[in-house]
């Protein structure tokens, strides 16, 4: 039998050292991430005095061991998961029982908690939004978003505590969204620059809404505009601020050019070298940046049951 020729000489990756090359006509590229080696190199150095952190991405996500959420933690303590925050853009903690008034206690040290009006609460503590799902409740947040981009001035962040978690499934994955900014082609980055979105409450909660309060809901929160690209106000640096399940449309673009545009915005998070991957356990507790960070809760887990609260903390408006 004849061997096949092989016409190769080299490696097909031999001539993307340092660049990413699209994908024939589709808005994929393919290449090395070399963007992301001075974020990775940072992130290594770094070192805390209160917990040892436990990296899980290349450039997001950290386990913080050592901490013990219950107790009435020293402000040194909140500083430091503060900035650890900051560096890591999420941070997940382990073997957490908290109470429901505990959750509210530890997230109220960064800010203010707000209501959300869309999802059911905890029945005793209003700050705490309930996810609950089970057999005749199908998840649905498998879909990457910043949460509360609708509000004029959304949550700068998030605390989750799982409560009952299926055996397997269930996982929440986060991007890096100064990676996703940083990783652009120049020619994107040119055509992003000063541009606008509208977001809009009503393509994802619309149906909470009973026809009575529309307008008294439509009045409370109208559209609102954020820039595409965000400042962050505490780490200075640009990200991504576009999300398919809120945003309405990009502004002053036509409707086919501003969604092909929106669609490769959103793509981005897509990329698994931006990701972290976090498997739930009974009391396990994340707390991420939701302006660096977005986020997608898996949908694998039907028909076994996954609950989970959230407390969200008030952040600023975003700025260009």
């Amino acid at each position: 039998m004849n061997s096949p020729k092989v016409v190769a000489s080299h490696d097909p990756a031999a001539k993307l050292a340092v660049r990413r090359v699209s994908f024939g006509d589709s808005p994929v590229q393919l290449g090395p991430m070399t963007h992301l080696a001075a974020e990775q190199e940072r992130l290594a150095a770094l070192r805390w005095e209160h917990f040892d952190a436990v990296r899980l991405g290349t450039t997001i996500g950290a386990e913080l061991r050592g901490v013990d959420l219950t107790a009435a933690l020293a402000e040194p303590v909140v500083a430091e998961i503060r900035a650890a925050l900051d560096a890591y853009k999420v941070v997940f903690f382990r073997e957490q029982p908290l109470s429901a008034p505990q959750h509210v206690a530890f997230a109220r040290r960064f800010g203010e908690l707000e209501i959300h009006p869309f999802i059911p609460p905890n029945p005793d503590q209003p700050e705490l939004v309930r996810f609950e799902k089970r057999a005749d409740v199908g998840g649905y947040e498998n879909a990457w978003h910043h949460d509360v981009t609708w509000r004029e001035v959304p949550s700068m962040g998030a605390v989750l505590h799982a409560i009952q978690v299926p055996p397997i499934g269930g996982d929440t994955l986060f991007a890096d969204m100064y990676a996703a900014y940083e990783g652009l082609p120049d020619t994107v980055l040119a055509r992003i620059d000063g541009l606008t979105a509208t977001h809009d409450f009503i393509q994802a909660f619309g149906g909470q809404v009973p026809e009575d309060q529309r307008a008294e809901m439509r009045a409370r929160y109208p559209q609102v505009t954020h820039p595409v690209v965000c400042t962050h106000e505490t780490t200075g640096r640009r990200h991504l601020y576009v999300n398919r399940n809120f945003v309405a449309r990009l502004d002053g673009l036509p409707g086919d050019e501003g969604a092909a545009l929106l669609d490769l915005l959103c793509r981005q998070a897509d990329y698994p070298e931006y990701q972290c991957r976090f498997r739930w356990e009974p009391d396990s507790v994340a707390f991420w940046d939701n302006r660096a960070a977005q986020h997608y809760a898996a949908s694998d887990y039907w028909p076994a049951s996954r609950t989970m609260e959230r407390a969200s903390i008030v952040g600023t408006r975003p700025r260009a």
